[in-house]
């Protein structure tokens, strides 16, 4: 099986195969993977004549094994693009083409949201077929999204401070499409080989550098209340941009990494790293929050942010809106 970065490589080296399949729960791989292959493998001179997209909800089997059996016109292939296959009604029916493909076609597949069932004859076939590319795409986990947008950056052109690439992660989660789309956004502004900071990201994404959950943390770290209650404030004021249930998380990370510092006996800050899921860049910010709060003060933080997490999804509260709970949360984390 080829990885991603493969299958773009054999495209710009023009190496074809008669079959690409991609399936698996994160969609962006996979759209990326198609739309690589709409642009880049034809000359626009012949897409009218050799490239047909069509979609799951609309076609049968049938009709795309009829597809992939025509010869190009004006040309050495033709490419039939199928996106959406997961709304094929019994899509094992193509399983005589896969078993034998023309040459001549080149097949893509876009099966999203979740994988072909291994265990099936018509998964085991194709892995075994040695004219057919299977990817799956596999959603990444979320201490990993920093590193892709560490390296999605640096593929566009450009690079980004560790700060930077964090606050993203933690504020649009692993949804990797709408990450893609605000770095996209982000350069237009922005020189070739530029670094982005988290000046760039409040210029242009609308994240305060002053006023989020990563101040928050710091502030609660230095046991500095005002600035603390001022963020909640600022929070308050903006709660679309602050939902509670998205700052009870990312707090609840934050201590629950405190409190395994604690328990980490090496002094490698690299191991540390790989254990906390962090950059090596952030190891002091653990560091300095374990200093501050002992294990028991994080286990009674802990029982705190869960019931505020309750709290925000209306569980023992009228109000699932109201920061009157996080206020308590940050007095009790003080004190």
């Amino acid at each position: 099986m080829l990885t991603f970065e493969q299958i773009i490589k054999d495209i710009q080296n023009k190496i074809f195969y008669p079959v690409y399949f991609f399936h698996g729960e994160e969609p962006y791989f996979i759209d990326q993977l198609t739309a690589y292959f709409e642009e880049n493998v034809l000359d626009d001179s012949v897409k009218d004549f050799n490239q047909s997209v069509v979609y799951g909800r609309d076609v049968t089997p049938e009709d795309i094994i009829d597809l992939s059996k025509r010869f190009p016109m004006m040309g050495n292939y033709q490419m039939v693009v199928v996106k959406e296959a997961q709304d094929i009604q019994n899509i094992e029916g193509l399983e005589p083409y896969l078993s034998s493909p023309l040459n001549t076609t080149i097949l893509v597949i876009n099966f999203k949201y979740r994988k072909i069932d291994k265990r099936k004859t018509f998964y085991k076939k194709m892995v075994k077929s040695k004219e057919v590319i299977l990817f799956e795409s596999k959603r990444i986990y979320e201490n990993q999204v920093p590193a892709w947008i560490e390296k999605s950056v640096h593929l566009l052109g450009y690079s980004i401070n560790p700060h930077a690439s964090r606050m993203l992660a933690e504020y649009l989660g692993a949804d990797l499409g709408k990450i893609n789309n605000e770095l996209e956004k982000l350069i237009i502004n922005l020189e070739k080989g530029a670094v982005i900071t988290v000046d760039d990201i409040e210029a242009n994404i609308g994240i305060s550098k002053d006023f989020n959950i990563f101040e928050l943390q710091y502030a609660l770290t230095a046991r500095n209340a005002p600035k603390a209650q001022r963020i909640v404030q600022h929070f308050e004021a903006n709660p679309k941009e602050h939902p509670l249930q998205m700052l009870s998380v990312v707090l609840h990370n934050f201590f629950i990494k405190v409190f395994l510092y604690h328990h980490i006996k090496s002094s490698n800050q690299n191991m540390i790293a790989s254990v906390l899921g962090v950059s090596p860049f952030f190891v002091r910010d653990y560091e300095r929050a374990a200093r501050t709060f002992s294990p028991a003060k994080i286990k009674s933080i802990l029982a705190q942010i869960r019931l505020l997490d309750l709290k925000s999804k209306g569980v023992g509260s009228a109000d699932v809106n109201s920061y009157g709970t996080l206020k308590e949360l940050v007095f009790k984390i003080m004190h």
